[in-house]
């Protein structure tokens, strides 16, 4: 069974699976340099795509389209920004989750006629927001694999933290309810009314419910905020402050907004001498012991009948790596799995995945991380030259001139991280190397480097040091080690580390162990490759157009700038 999975608003894909197997997935920001979180908004790309992976429209079994929110005064909500050949439509599909507070099944299926594709109307199915996040988390962890139920939990931009319990043999998915009432999306919010971020910031909504626009306000604020907090202090005397504010603030989208002036307009009294950076730690502090003790608190209420349990978190918010390392070392989960696309970037494999599993009983999804975009072929590129290079030929160039490499090679990997198939590499011995690099990327000085390394190296050199294929935990540099690799170590002596082991990665494992033959270190920068507001360079020729690097490496060849 072919089926393929949709996600029209923000950072918009298509996904297909073919009998379990996922075959692609296509992220519309990584496809001819379109902006960060561009929609998929104009229906004929669907075909454009599927006929670039050799799939015709007459061969898929099964289109799904990724619920979403009900515009304010609409019964029921209707993607309206989507067109067809330049005919605008109203797609209509399931809603953002299930009801507040409701508990028992939680999978339910949406069937709507009428989505042009081609020269053809077809019927499509829909699954709610939150499910394909679910489904999308579970149905790729080593739980599925293994066939082990697990706990989920799902907390997104336009939802507060849910939990669920996936079971096994029957499969059932069971909502054990809401953890605490703060939308996904109050971290951003809040943090958007301070420094740095506030000049820049989108005005709150006018409506209790958040519209269905195509990208919605301060999507990129959430992550440089969490690299932002270090240069703050996280204050937990605060945290009581943050609790009766939040508890006389009504539970709508703009309550991180509402926190934040409140804070702003009691600054003197709240924290006298509170730097913007201090009170956006506090808040990053504040939700993620929250979000600690509304989980012990659950677990306490479900023992004895779950000791232990394993858990998947997925949703926006599972790209903080402060709080899923706090939920990882707390001793309450056996194992934690977050798949390498919690946010947005993978729901369309997570409505096609829902679509699997209640069409067809299948509840592991066969998958790896690099199944994105192809490069586009490239021969010659204007003012530049080209020489046959390998893996052990770019670590000589990475050791030899210390500079910074483009790096494309292959599919594009799924989800916001960048993974060495669209990275820049460069050497991190070099302190001024993380400057540089911020410069390229026209990012600011206080944003980190990601460290890449050999997984069987990473305990020596980061605490904990265990597999992080993904860049989705905090880890600490050991001493000893930062002196040596200054260039990845942020300002509070952590790191946001990506482990490679060849039977994953075998291009960038093959680099890791040369470079580290010829210099003793098996630790890279790595950052994504992509021009600041843009998703990756698509191929050679963008990232010779970018113009901020003078070395690229695609597919065995070393491009240089004459």
């Amino acid at each position: 069974m072919l089926i393929c999975g949709l996600k029209l608003t923000h950072d918009g894909g298509v996904a297909v699976i073919e009998d379990g197997t996922l075959l692609c997935s296509v992220e519309m920001e990584k496809l001819d340099g379109n902006p960060r979180f561009q929609p998929l908004d104009r229906l004929e790309v669907v075909e454009d795509v599927l006929a670039a992976q050799g799939v015709g429209l007459p061969d898929i079994d099964a289109f799904v389209v990724d619920g979403w929110m009900a515009a304010p005064g609409e019964p029921a909500p209707m993607l309206r920004e989507v067109t067809h050949h330049g005919r605008p439509l109203a797609l209509e599909v399931a809603p953002y989750s299930e009801e507040d507070g409701s508990a028992g099944p939680a999978l339910s299926r949406y069937e709507f006629d009428g989505m042009p594709l081609g020269d053809r109307l077809v019927r499509y199915a829909s699954y709610h927001h939150v499910t394909q996040h679910l489904l999308g988390a579970y149905c790729t962890s080593p739980f599925a694999a293994r066939g082990e139920s697990a706990l989920a939990m799902v907390w997104d931009g336009g939802t507060v933290p849910r939990l669920y319990r996936v079971d096994t043999a029957p499969f059932r998915v069971r909502s054990l309810g809401t953890l605490f009432p703060v939308y996904g999306n109050a971290f951003a919010d809040y943090c958007a009314q301070w420094d740095p971020f506030r000049s820049a910031a989108p005005a709150r909504q006018d409506a209790q419910e958040i519209s269905n626009a195509a990208v919605p306000r301060n999507l990129d604020v959430a992550g440089k905020a969490m690299a932002y907090a270090a240069l703050g202090r996280d204050e937990p005397d605060l945290y009581r402050v943050f609790d009766t504010r939040l508890d006389r603030i009504p539970l709508t989208f703009d309550t991180g907004i509402e926190l934040a002036e409140w804070c702003r307009d009691h600054r003197a009294t709240v924290w006298p001498g509170g730097s913007d950076a201090d009170f956006v730690a506090t808040f990053q502090g504040y939700l993620g012991a929250r979000l600690l003790t509304a989980l012990r608190e659950r677990m306490a209420e479900l023992a004895p009948d779950v000791r232990s349990p394993n858990l998947c978190l997925s949703g926006g918010c599972a790209l903080n790596i402060k709080w899923n390392s706090a939920i990882r070392s707390s001793g309450l989960f056996r194992e934690v799995w977050i798949p390498p696309f919690p946010n947005d970037s993978g729901a369309a494999i997570g409505t096609a995945v829902a679509e699997m599993v209640c069409k067809e009983g299948r509840t592991v999804l066969d998958w790896d991380v690099f199944r994105g975009p192809r490069l586009l072929p490239v021969a010659d590129v204007p003012g530049w030259t080209w020489e046959p290079c390998d893996a052990a030929g770019l670590a000589k160039v990475l050791h030899g001139t210390s500079e910074p490499v483009v790096v494309l090679n292959g599919r594009a990997e799924l989800g916001p991280r960048a993974l060495g198939a669209r990275s820049i590499l460069a050497p991190a011995t070099d302190p001024k190397t993380k400057d540089r690099l911020n410069d390229m990327k026209d990012r600011a000085d206080y944003r980190p480097v990601a460290p890449v390394c050999l997984e069987h190296r990473a305990p020596e050199i980061f605490s904990p040091g265990g597999p992080d294929p993904y860049m989705l935990f905090d880890h600490r540099v050991r001493h000893g080690w930062r002196e040596k690799i200054p260039a990845v170590v942020h300002l509070d002596g952590t790191a946001r580390l990506q482990t490679v082991a060849e039977r994953d990665n075998p291009l960038l494992a093959a680099v890791l162990t040369e470079y580290e033959r010829l210099s003793g270190v098996p630790v890279l920068c790595n950052t994504s490759a992509n021009d600041k507001g843009y998703g990756f360079f698509p191929d050679v020729r963008a990232a010779a157009r970018w113009g901020r690097a003078d070395l690229i490496w695609s597919d065995g060849r070393l491009y240089s700038r004459r």
